[in-house]
């Protein structure tokens, strides 16, 4: 006699129930099957449809399962940029009564790409240090929040484009840890359990560069070692940037208004700042509490409604005060107005000249700054300003019409990448925003 399924799910979903989860998932029909590229586990994963959108499914057991289910539901209300938890799957049976092991249904990220996937010709040879960019500021967001993740790896990880850089995404949970945050605002985690990640990703991820050279998806001659270093060096400057404490004198009060914008331009809100002065009132020491990046992705929200990563709220937010300035507005009027006409007048007639067949292509957000960067080159090389109307003539036939459509990638060929990737140690977090 069969058992009944064990469901526990974010949201009832009845077509759940449709999905065979009598057979293996390395069984599953076709007609089950959504071909996607993915990362290398230890698991068997599947992608498949539920509901009209694309979901992974991965089989693991039960107590791993739910312990991940919980632990995604925790980093996604913490804003974490994570993938999203759709349902535990235990109880499974084959036709025999024998028993499968459990699966956990997470939502597959729109316009992601596994780092398998970014080697095209399309993109520069230093995409991987872009990638790696991405990557430290997403295990600094998590340790942050108190998170050890205990597998950091590039396969772990998925990636979106973010007006001409990365947004980093958590995809596998089943080895971290949240440690409850203290007040001395270091993440409620030891410096030995940050370092015990970062040595895990230098590993992994020299381990992953060596993989791709040896399988031809890269120049066989690129310094695995040296990008896996990068990596680490990027982690420990934007760590300091956030947590290190800074002494001054009294009379240089100024430093505190920039330290505070020196964290908001790298996309960090403060949530307060611990101060201390000398006992003879000579000197001042500070210690910023970050409260999380996402800086000018909140700003945007708020004004626009418009949720996008952090660098394209930045250059979108650029365009909005351009437009302030370009229609002679004055600093005395509401923001909010101002912000609600720029979206009806400029960024949402960008999006809808967007043929349709061509929207899958890029988000609307990486459009448009892709159409910004397009007019910016066009002008450069007539030497004159063109119109909005010219450039999204030229960008929807030379630029858009010719890429993958990256709503769903699905599983694009790799080139062999040039050796020309910088390896040298990366560049200071504020060249990198």
């Amino acid at each position: 006699m069969l058992l009944p399924l064990r469901i526990t799910a974010s949201g009832p979903d009845p077509q759940l129930l449709s999905l065979p989860w009598q057979l293996p998932l390395e069984q599953w029909p076709n007609e089950h099957i959504v071909k996607l590229p993915k990362g290398i586990s230890r698991h068997v994963v599947r992608f498949s449809e539920l509901s009209g959108q694309v979901v992974a499914v991965k089989e693991t057991n039960e107590e791993m399962a739910a312990r991940e289910y919980e632990l995604l539901g925790s980093l996604r209300r913490l804003d974490m940029p994570s993938v999203d938890r759709v349902a535990v799957i235990a109880g499974r049976q084959d036709a025999n009564g024998a028993s499968l092991p459990s699966a956990l249904v997470t939502a597959h990220l729109p316009y992601s790409m596994p780092y398998r996937a970014l080697f095209t010709q399309a993109l520069r040879p230093d995409t991987l240090n872009r990638a790696l960019d991405a990557l430290a500021l997403l295990l600094v967001r998590l340790h942050n929040v108190g998170f050890s993740w205990g597998d950091v790896s590039l396969s772990n990880t998925l990636f979106r484009r973010d007006a001409g850089a990365f947004a980093a995404y958590l995809v596998d949970a089943e080895t971290g840890g949240l440690h409850e945050v203290n007040v001395d605002g270091d993440g409620g985690l030891t410096a030995g359990q940050r370092e015990y990640d970062v040595d895990l990703a230098h590993t992994n991820i020299a381990g992953e560069i060596f993989d791709l050279a040896a399988s031809g998806r890269i120049d066989p001659d690129v310094d695995a070692v040296g990008i896996a270093n990068g990596l680490v060096n990027a982690y420990r400057s934007l760590w300091s940037e956030l947590t290190e404490q800074e002494e001054f004198e009294l009379s240089e009060s100024w430093r505190i208004t920039e330290r505070v914008r020196r964290l908001n331009g790298l996309g960090f809100d403060i949530g307060e700042m611990s101060m201390k002065t000398t006992p003879d009132g000579t000197r001042v020491s500070i210690r910023p509490k970050v409260v999380d990046a996402g800086h000018h992705q909140r700003r945007l929200l708020r004004l626009t409604g418009l949720d996008v990563e952090e660098n394209q709220a930045r250059r979108l937010l650029n365009d909005l005060d351009e437009y302030r300035a370009k229609t002679g507005r004055t600093g005395d009027e509401d923001d909010s107005v101002i912000a609600h006409e720029w979206l009806t007048t400029v960024f949402e007639p960008v999006v809808r000249a967007i043929p349709f067949e061509l929207r899958a292509k890029l988000e609307p957000a990486e459009v448009f700054h892709e159409v910004l960067e397009h007019r910016w080159h066009l002008s450069q090389m007539h030497d004159a300003s063109v119109s909005l109307a010219e450039t999204l003539s030229s960008y929807i036939d030379t630029v858009l019409r010719h890429r993958r459509d990256e709503a769903t990638i699905m599983g694009p060929p790799t080139e062999t990448l040039t050796s020309g990737i910088d390896t040298a140690p990366p560049r200071n977090w504020r060249d990198l925003v």
